[in-house]
């Protein structure tokens, strides 16, 4: 279960005012179907997070466990200080493909964001470090949308009033802390 619980926090608190999840907010915003866009966003997850945690686990296989310790620890390290960075909406994504329904636009523009995005590399990295896999990407897709559907739900309300520096602040902390944790076990 350590697996799952780690895969969970890590990519629930990265994803706190991370792209994606406001691009959840300008899909709630504009299509006003919480449901669809929830599925979306779900869907779009299990693939990505899937993918990107095979491939963690296959360069796991690759490398010994020595090698393997050291570039969890340097990643989570890049990773803290990338968490450091805010990111912005682009919400072209959004209106590029409304008309294929909300479902379907959810799915493609959360797909695309999530492409090469911090909590997608923090799956590889969780993926190499953790077994079993299942229970990494049923983490990170849990994070995901422990971060995202309440996004969706409460919309621009609860936007307001989160408090992303400080998120992304604890966020980093996280990852700071499990680079030595990874580096000296």
């Amino acid at each position: 279960m350590q697996a799952l619980l780690v895969s969970t926090a890590a990519v629930a608190l990265a994803e706190i005012g991370d792209k994606t999840q406001l691009l959840s907010l300008i899909l709630a915003t504009k299509y006003r179907r919480p449901w669809p866009i929830c599925l979306g966003i779900l869907g779009a997850t299990v693939v990505n997070h899937a993918l990107a945690g095979s491939a963690g686990a296959l360069v796991a296989a690759w490398l010994t466990p020595a090698q393997l310790k050291w570039i969890v620890a340097g990643s989570f390290l890049a990773v803290a200080a990338w968490t450091l960075v805010p990111d912005r909406a682009d919400d072209d994504a959004a209106r590029k493909r409304s008309g294929h329904g909300v479902l379907l636009t959810t799915l493609v523009a959360f797909f695309l964001a999530e492409m090469g995005d911090k909590t997608q590399v923090a799956t590889v990295i969780l993926a190499a470090e953790y077994h079993p896999l299942w229970q990494v990407v049923a983490g990170t897709t849990l994070g995901m949308l422990l971060a995202n559907v309440p996004v969706v739900w409460l919309g621009v309300r609860f936007a307001a009033r989160l408090p992303l520096r400080a998120a992304r602040i604890g966020t980093a902390l996280l990852f700071l802390a499990l680079a030595p944790w990874i580096a000296l076990r």
